[in-house]
């Protein structure tokens, strides 16, 4: 892999955006090693046992402190940052980008704590910000999101003349109808596999790329714990080892941590700090917006049965007529696979997937046949922004533009495609101009 200078980028907003953003969800997907305690001494378990023990795990009470850290690797974006508006002209909608710029690197390589709280159908999540606080309840019949910065506080409700016993017992028997129908669909003397079995089908799956082990018992937020390694069997892979750290009481996962092949510390990182497994206060779930929150109300539109009978039917025939009608559209191509998968898209493809669907779908039409209906969201950078941030994060490779993340890899070729995976960028480079 030899850098190089490159022509001009192809690439505008709508690609560039969504491609930077892929390790972002990679971090927020990726569920802290624990500490490692002598004195621990759980009663020994097989990788399978421990799975099943942690599948098994009912909690239904709880109440701790969780913190997130990453460490992607990413370039220094200081000069990208800092500064803000210096042109008194600048438009509310560049500081908007901006906002949103700040936050999604913020995001990617910052670090967060929240304080979670858990009894039966009662929930609260508390996150932590530097001078503020957003939270969000959930209790039967309502929801609220409060955010302390602006002191807004917005509560979701169910309509009072929402049927929802109705829908309970219609959601039952489509369950009932999808088992039947399953089981009518089996060969003679077979019934449909058991928990038991498909995680013993699971394992074996996983079994063929992923080397699974009990690691060694330890302690996390105060509470003894098992730990499920997983080491991916090949060496062409970022990713080096996956750490599950499992309540060595209840089977509840306490913490987790990806570690980068090579290196000595997490590249994520995330757990409790502090948990306990009592009911929490009552209080805690409790809130009523002071007369400084401006409220805002709006009701969850749940469908009535013949509605949802109907959802159903019409979303089952446009599947069909879209079968047909999607057949010839570029597909992702993926090569090789487990751990080492690359996977190569079209930026036109990109484009359009990020784009998304229009507001009112293909029916919409200018005189000239073209769709006239905007995208229900448009890119919160600009064109310059977003090509500014994509210099910042990558370099220049043979054919293209590469960002390699301490997990994952991205390579913008000249010709137009995005090829992502966890690999080295070498690799993404190699199979760019080779196909393979």
């Amino acid at each position: 892999m030899s850098p190089r200078r490159t022509g001009p980028s192809r690439f505008r907003a709508r690609t560039v955006v969504p491609a930077i953003g892929v390790p972002v969800a990679i971090a927020l997907a990726i569920l802290v090693p624990m500490q490692a305690n002598a004195s621990v001494d759980l009663p020994d378990k097989t990788p399978e046992e421990l799975v099943a023990f942690a599948k098994a795990g009912d909690v239904d009470a709880l109440s701790g402190t969780i913190e997130q850290r990453s460490e992607l690797g990413l370039p220094d974006l200081g000069t990208l940052m800092g500064g803000g508006a210096s042109d008194a002209n600048d438009s509310e909608a560049d500081a908007a980008a901006s906002d949103t710029l700040g936050e999604l690197v913020s995001l990617a390589t910052g670090s967060f704590d929240a304080n979670v709280y858990l009894d039966g159908d009662h929930a609260r999540l508390q996150v932590l910000d530097r001078m503020a606080e957003r939270n969000v309840y959930l209790s039967p019949g309502e929801a609220w999101f409060v955010d302390s910065e602006t002191q807004t506080a917005t509560r979701l409700g169910v309509a009072d003349d929402a049927d929802v016993e109705g829908l309970e017992a219609e959601l039952d028997r489509l369950a009932d109808e999808a088992r039947a129908e399953a089981e009518a669909g089996l060969p003679d003397g077979e019934q449909l596999p058991t928990p038991q079995q498909l995680l013993d089908r699971a394992l074996d799956r996983l079994d063929e790329t992923t080397a699974v082990s009990v690691g060694t018992d330890g302690r996390v937020a105060g509470r003894d714990a098992y730990e499920l390694v997983l080491e991916p069997r090949t060496d062409e892979t970022l990713v080096g080892e996956i750490r599950v750290a499992i309540d060595g009481e209840n089977g509840a996962a306490l913490a987790a941590s990806v570690t980068a092949r090579g290196a000595d510390a997490p590249a994520f990182e995330t757990g409790f700090t502090d948990v306990s497994f009592a009911a929490p206060d009552p209080a805690v779930f409790a809130f009523e917006p002071s007369d400084a929150f401006a409220v805002e109300e709006e009701a969850l539109p749940l469908p009535t049965v013949d509605e949802l009978r109907q959802w159903i039917a019409d979303a089952q025939a446009r599947a069909e007529s879209e079968a047909d009608a999607t057949a010839d559209l570029p597909r992702p191509i993926v090569h090789g696979e487990g751990w080492a998968t690359v996977v190569e898209l079209d930026a036109a493809t990109v484009a359009e997937m990020t784009a998304g669907h229009r507001a009112g779908g293909g029916d919409s039409a200018d005189a000239d046949g073209a769709d006239s209906v905007a995208p229900a969201t448009e890119p919160p950078f600009t064109e310059g922004e977003a090509l500014d941030l994509l210099d910042a994060l990558t370099v220049a490779v043979d054919g293209g533009r590469a960002l390699q993340t301490s997990l994952l890899s991205v390579l913008f070729t000249d010709d137009g495609r995005v090829l992502a995976g966890s690999v080295p960028v070498d690799a993404l480079v190699e199979v760019a101009e080779s196909g393979r």
